[in-house]
């Protein structure tokens, strides 16, 4: 496997609602964060180890690595050499309708097991990305329901429910409230905990029991989705960067690469691209 890095993180308009990537990476370290669509990242070769669930799992070449949407997670190389893999980002509306269409799955629905071993799921996801490249709509569309209706028959599950009934878990979803609408001034915790009425430590604890993080992490993963709604409606990077919180454009690049996988610049290039073609 070749050394270098690379990746494209894109759209295209014909398969609304999906994210869509490919890469190689060696020393990319993803920090523990939270996507809001679904993760479907099919490695081709190498190792990806993420953490989840609280351990590492490992995806190699022909295996899948599967995120539910709001779930924690990080990654990086389980080997010198890298991994190399293409992934697609289908959000809850587009896998809830594939899977009340084409199974007996209802709800809120999502996946079992965060590694699949499926060659053949694998390639299929590739086949997804080619036909996107090359504007093929109708095999894109096609395929991309073939894939997550398969990965709903293997490995999928009615997502539990989670219900916020203790004071704690309250306080850790007023604590998030706050945050999302001080995110460019946010209190210090000890300010925050007194705010919401209890102490430090246990609006930490409370919070990291809800949301699979300490609210730092939380926020950081918060100000780089927001600076995407940004850099998606045409917000410069720099811009962006501070409306979000972050000291400068150098802080949103780091942080932004290593949760989205690609530079903001790069981002908002590919989503312009896609505006203008359409």
């Amino acid at each position: 496997m070749e050394s270098r890095e690379l990746a494209r993180h894109w759209r295209y308009e014909e398969l609304p609602g999906v994210d869509l990537l490919r890469a190689r990476y060696v020393r990319k370290s993803f920090l523990r964060h939270t996507h809001e669509q679904f993760v479907i990242a099919a490695v081709v070769d190498g190792v990806e180890v993420f953490h989840h669930g609280g351990g590492d799992q490992y995806a190699g070449a022909g295996a899948l690595a599967l995120v539910n949407p709001d779930t924690p997670h990080t990654g990086r190389a389980g080997v010198p050499e890298g991994w190399r893999y293409g992934a697609v980002y289908p959000s809850s509306e587009v896998v809830g309708a594939i899977a009340a269409e084409t199974t007996s799955l209802r709800g809120a629905v999502g996946f079992v097991r965060p590694v699949v071993d499926d060659p053949y799921a694998v390639g299929v996801v590739h086949q997804v990305l080619r036909a996107a490249e090359e504007g093929n709509a109708l095999a894109a569309d096609t395929l991309l329901r073939v894939v997550v209706t398969r990965l709903l028959w293997v490995n999928g599950g009615a997502l539990p429910r989670r219900d916020v009934r203790s004071a704690g878990a309250r306080n850790a979803g007023r604590a998030r409230e706050v945050l999302e609408a001080r995110m460019a001034a946010p209190p210090s915790l000890e300010r925050l905990a007194g705010e919401l009425g209890t102490s430090p430590f246990a609006l930490l604890r409370a919070f990291r029991e809800v949301h699979g993080m300490p609210p730092h992490a939380w926020l950081t993963n918060a100000r780089v989705e927001r600076a995407r709604r940004l850099l998606e409606a045409g917000t410069a990077p720099a811009e962006a960067a501070v409306v979000v919180g972050f000291s400068d454009q150098s802080h949103l690049n780091r942080h932004f690469s290593r949760i989205v996988g690609v530079p903001p610049g790069a981002y908002q290039r590919e989503r312009k691209n896609v505006q203008e073609s359409a």
